[in-house]
């Protein structure tokens, strides 16, 4: 009787109509045109609790983004320079139209949604063009040196830090069109190249179909996970220093590079793909996470592994408080047993949303969990599961059980884990929901070491709470034995672009003034730059600015304010 009335209770109409071709919303919505999740009924009557809305205010979308796309921005480039990127690239992957010119200097930042829905347009290139081969990308970077013209590189376009903004003008160079081959798989050296176009999704499968494929003996996985990974790309991974959601049993992005080809304005560029030399600081690992400043990433050599889903154990268990979760992670990150692929914890405040997310709220299981003592509001959710060799993933397994439970954990069940598997991907098409209604959702990430992961989540948290009616969710997702990171999730009705900018500066002055990192996984992009000198100190940015202009004198490359290696 009591769901029946819930079921009656007012709930939104959320928009299941795919944007219509050549629309700014096409452009800011996430992912799949034709896919939706929206906020479940629990996770509904929360938000309107949260921010002291009514029915009233659910009946009316804001301004949604559908008007067709206008760029009145002159195109600065000559028609002669237009013709010549035609004539390498051909015709036919040259284009600048209105929609093109938009799309392809756009990531996913909250900023960016919020500018098109308003149909404002800011920083576009002059011209998109999709090179066919690597040799293109070539002429085109010795034409766009010999000329001066700004060179940015789109991969996935699921930059979150206005990584493949135009600022400017000149050439948006989009890699997922056709720089997307598989060059060789190496079974002997355990290692797969692929052109650093190639999407995600198609890299695993060319991975789990290698004995279809390549006729290898065995079955392999990428390991790189992150939540963008339907709309991301290989290159785009390492570019900006990626982390997947199984990186602390397989690496981030970076750990799992063995070598890179680049183009750069001094010209081509291969490191070597031994597992280890001793000749000197490593080339390949100074390109790492260089967002397109030195060059343009176009092949990469990456670690692959043995792909055995079949040995996969999961657990979820709940913690009656952030310092008891805390201390089990650190204990699991430095037991030396082994980790877990996925490994994540929860505070408090995004653990009651976890558990509505993930259907246990009302549940059966959290009648048990009340009743053991674990108090909403001071709860504390873990997730995740092992892989590898038989043994190994079930000795992890029952190590973790251990210490979780020496830490007053009590074991959930893998139903938690099992429903956050089933929407890993899905969660940020909430955003467009949401943003209809005028409630921004938005995060930042920043790596920390144990002995300040309390300091810093407690300084942010109380700047962002210190916003009336503002929700704050955190949880730590890639585990180190010397830290972890911190990953804030903040929810609040706002819909002034310059109330969003002057709130999303202050969290990252705290993560910096509470000792954070600028930056975990994300990158840094222009968005974050002016913080660099801040943060890395002079003498480390005088190396990077001596590196950019070694491999671009010139300036051309992703131009702009990235990573603050300009004046």
């Amino acid at each position: 009787m009591f769901e029946n009335i819930r079921n009656r209770e007012f709930y939104p109409q959320w928009n299941e109509k795919p944007p219509a071709n050549g629309t700014y919303r096409s452009i800011f919505k996430w992912g799949a045109s034709d896919k939706f999740k929206h906020p479940n009924r629990r996770l509904f009557r929360m938000i309107k609790q949260s921010f002291s809305m009514t029915d009233a205010d659910f009946q009316k979308r804001l301004k949604e983004g559908n008007e067709p796309v206008k760029c009145d921005i002159p195109i600065k480039l000559s028609s002669d320079q237009i013709s010549t990127f035609k004539n390498i690239a051909g015709e036919v992957n040259v284009s600048t139209d209105d929609y093109q010119r938009v799309k392809y200097s756009n990531g996913k930042t909250m900023e960016e949604a919020m500018l098109l829905r308003n149909q404002l347009v800011g920083n576009v290139a002059d011209v998109v063009v999709h090179p066919r081969s690597i040799e293109e990308i070539g002429a085109i970077v010795i034409y766009c040196n010999e000329q001066k013209i700004p060179i940015y590189v789109y991969g996935g376009g699921s930059s979150v830090n206005f990584g493949v903004q135009c600022t400017k003008g000149g050439v948006s160079l989009v890699m997922q069109t056709h720089i997307n081959n598989v060059v060789e798989l190496n079974e002997t050296n355990q290692t797969i190249t692929v052109e650093a176009g190639i999407m995600g999704p198609d890299y695993e499968k060319v991975l789990n179909e290698a004995p279809l494929r390549f006729n290898s003996q065995y079955s392999y996985t990428c390991g790189h996970f992150p939540q963008s990974f339907e709309y991301s790309s290989v290159g785009g991974w390492v570019s900006t220093w990626g982390s997947g959601q199984q990186s602390s049993y397989y690496g981030d992005a970076c750990d799992l590079v063995v070598s890179q080809e680049y183009v750069t304005p001094k010209g081509r560029l291969r490191t070597l793909d031994y597992p280890a030399t001793a000749t000197g600081p490593k080339l390949n690992d100074i390109m790492k996470g260089a967002e397109g400043a030195f060059g343009v990433l176009v092949r990469v050599t990456m670690k692959i592994f043995r792909h055995m889903p079949q040995n996969r154990r999961r657990f979820a268990f709940i913690f009656p408080d952030w310092i008891s979760a805390v201390n089990a992670a650190r204990e699991i990150s430095q037991g030396q047993f082994g980790m877990p692929s996925v490994f994540r914890i929860s505070d408090a405040e995004e653990s009651d949303v976890a558990l509505k997310l993930y259907g246990v709220e009302g549940s059966i299981l959290d009648h048990a969990i009340k009743l053991r003592g674990f108090k909403p509001n001071k709860r504390c959710l873990c997730i995740g599961h092992t892989e590898g060799e038989s043994n190994f993933s079930a000795n992890v397994n029952k190590k973790v059980d251990a210490i979780c439970k020496q830490n007053r954990g009590m074991f959930l069940t893998a139903i938690p884990v099992k429903n956050w598997e089933h929407g890993r991907f899905n969660d940020p098409y909430l955003r467009e929901d949401l943003n209809d209604y005028g409630i921004m959702i938005d995060t930042l990430e920043s790596g920390v070491t144990w002995d300040n992961i309390h300091n810093l989540h407690q300084g942010v948290r109380a700047f962002i709470k210190k916003r009336s009616k503002t929700i704050c969710m955190t949880h730590a997702s890639h585990f180190y034995p010397q830290g972890t990171n911190l990953y804030f999730i903040f929810i609040a009705k706002m819909s002034d672009i310059n109330e969003y900018r002057a709130f999303q500066r202050g969290v990252i002055d705290n993560i910096v003034k509470f000792g954070g990192s600028l930056s975990h996984h994300h990158g840094v992009g222009k968005m974050i730059a002016p913080w660099m000198e801040r943060h890395l100190g002079t003498q480390q940015m005088d190396v990077l600015r001596a590196l950019k202009q070694h491999f671009d004198p010139n300036g051309i490359m992703n131009p702009g304010g990235t990573m603050g290696l300009e004046p």
